[in-house]
């Protein structure tokens, strides 16, 4: 047996999880994380360290938060994005500690894990070598009718509770000592919370339908047998997937343990062929520097800028949702504003953030209230809260490095969120530059700057984003580039070349960039069918771009990413990357 080193690493909220390592014998070849089921923990894993029978590869396994040996409540976690951010804190920390990097390291996680581990590649678009799912709990079987919408009911009217598990270990591996260990073992945990379990489902939907934005070369095992998930999502998320090497094995008779069934040496020796495989030859991703060009994304948008046919229901029920806009602009200050300005401009951003409803009567106010906590507008305001985060992150590097700390924001709207960051406490910019091709944008900002008072340090004036002469030309030369919900409005990814070159002739080596991306909306259909946008009121027809494409562009422009942020919906993320030497 391989020695096993128990150890712990923090995540991102100061919380210590525990996590085994098994080192490689010899010269490691890269990095193998196993991720555990849900209620269970790594020793219920760690049989794997040994019978993957790979050798030359580290093997990791942690205790996800609120279960084993790490801390939080049994089965709970603030969200199952807290989740997801653990893993991605997870890597970072082998990476930092354990020198294995991302490319060098595959996932193999069972049925919540493997949950998680499908979120996180597809929110943080991971360079994994290799991704392998086991059972993912894409769609638990709760089995009692309309067990769903009442939890979400009970969850809203009694706040967050727990629920505890039905699967007895008879129904999860036919493996009789794995059985016995299962009722045995105090470090497993029936409840889970209906937080955790509720934002399990919404979050597996969407990775469901939006698998195409998984690149990592995937293999899926999926047990015949299974009484405790759906194979249904298992299957549309296959067909779905984006990465072009991909395989799925059906293992008939299965239970859900399929990593710990008592025939598991079959679809052990599935998982080792296919990372044997995938180390075997370069680190290879599809290049998606054209994805504005063809692929899923592009057809997508294609489809929202198609006008429905004249006089067609779709065509009627369209055109009353725009009467009802045109009508809750009477009433409402929100909507009123983005139909003058556009439901895109810096001038709604403006009003979103400082979030106080306004308008006609309480009725108005009503309305406006419904508005701004629309899910959109919700995850503006966390992806504002990111920025700030990261752009104080910034900051401390810069200072840290010796480095002045000289920002420029090349499409600032008002530049609320920047000044907030930027220009108060003790830890300011030395300089702050804010541009932005709306006049009215820098009337509106250089007040803001005034009203700030921050006149000493920062100044605003017009200009184009995507000039890449005029942005190389920046003068003094930024330390700081931020590019903050512009790109994701123009789907043509030349003008995101040229702007981001343009920033990578201005900022020197060491520098940073942070920059935000969508990788994903609800109400893709809604914005383009019934929003305009603030050039010339014409429909806002978004094209999403996949982490995956964004970090691909910033990375050949030559920044190199370092961490990320993302809103609990999936919505919008905030990034930051270094300039490395050219």
């Amino acid at each position: 047996m391989r020695e096993q080193k128990e150890l712990d690493f923090p995540s991102w909220d100061g919380a210590r999880l525990f996590y085994r390592h098994w080192p490689a014998l010899g010269p490691s070849r890269g990095a193998i994380v196993l991720l555990h089921r849900g209620h269970e923990h790594s020793g219920r894993i760690a049989h794997l360290a040994d019978e993957l029978d790979m050798p030359g590869f580290d093997v990791f396994a942690w205790d996800a938060r609120g279960n084993g040996r790490s801390p939080g409540a049994r089965g709970d976690a603030p969200g199952f994005d807290a989740l997801v951010r653990d893993l991605d804190r997870f890597a970072a920390w082998i990476a930092a500690e354990h020198g294995i990097a991302a490319t060098d390291t595959a996932v193999v996680a069972q049925s919540v894990g493997a949950v998680i581990a499908a979120t996180w590649v597809h929110d943080y678009a991971p360079p994994l070598r290799a991704l392998v799912l086991a059972s993912p709990a894409f769609k638990v079987k709760l089995y009692v009718p309309l067990a769903r919408p009442g939890l979400a009911i009970l969850k809203k009217m009694r706040g967050n509770f727990f629920v505890n598990s039905y699967v007895k270990p008879q129904f999860l591996t036919h493996d009789p000592a794995r059985i016995a260990s299962y009722r045995s073992d105090p470090l497993i945990a029936r409840p889970i919370s209906a937080r955790v379990l509720l934002d399990l489902y919404a979050t597996a939907e969407r990775v469901v339908a939006d698998a195409n934005a998984i690149t990592v070369p995937t293999q899926l095992l999926v047990s015949g047998a299974d009484f405790v998930v759906h194979r249904g999502p298992q299957d549309r998320f296959f067909e779905r997937l984006g990465a072009h090497v991909k395989e799925r094995r059906l293992l008939p008779g299965f239970f859900h343990d399929t990593l710990g069934e008592r025939d598991r040496a079959v679809a052990v020796a599935k998982v080792r062929a296919f990372l044997d495989a995938r180390f075997a030859e370069p680190a290879r991703r599809p290049s998606l520097l054209e994805a504005d060009r063809h692929g899923a994304t592009f057809d997508e948008s294609q489809v929202l800028s198609w006008p429905p046919e004249r006089w067609s229901l779709q065509n009627l029920r369209w055109r009353m949702v725009r009467a009802g806009l045109r009508f809750g602009g009477l009433l409402s200050r929100g909507i009123r504003l983005g139909l003058e300005t556009g439901f895109d401009s810096g001038s709604t951003l403006d009003y979103v953030y400082e979030n106080t409803a306004r308008g006609v009567g309480p009725l108005g106010r009503m309305v406006d209230r419904n508005y701004l906590d629309a899910i959109g507008w919700r995850g503006i305001r966390v992806r504002r809260e990111h920025l700030r985060e990261l752009l104080g992150e910034a900051l401390g590097r810069l200072r840290a490095a010796g480095m002045p700390a000289i920002a420029t924001d090349i499409a600032a709207g008002h530049g609320r969120y920047a000044l907030e960051a930027l220009a108060r406490g003790t830890e300011r910019a030395d300089r702050i530059l804010l541009r932005d091709y709306s006049e009215l944008n820098v009337e509106k900002g250089r007040a803001l700057i005034a009203a700030f008072g921050a006149e000493d340090i920062a100044t605003f004036e017009q200009g184009d984003a995507f000039d890449r002469h005029a942005l190389a030309a920046l003068d003094p030369r930024p330390t700081l580039a931020i590019v903050s919900g512009l790109y994701e409005l123009f789907p043509d990814n030349a003008l995101l070349h040229a702007s981001l070159g343009g920033l990578a002739d201005a900022v020197p080596a060491g520098g940073y960039l942070v920059y935000t991306g969508q990788p994903w909306h609800p109400q893709l259909e809604f914005i383009a069918r019934a929003l305009t946008s603030h050039r010339g009121g014409q429909a806002w027809v978004m094209r999403r771009r996949t982490q995956a494409e964004m970090d691909q562009l910033v990375a050949a422009a030559g920044f190199r990413k370092l961490t990320q942020r993302i809103d609990r919906w999936g919505i919008f993320t905030v990034s930051l990357a270094q300039r490395v030497e050219a």
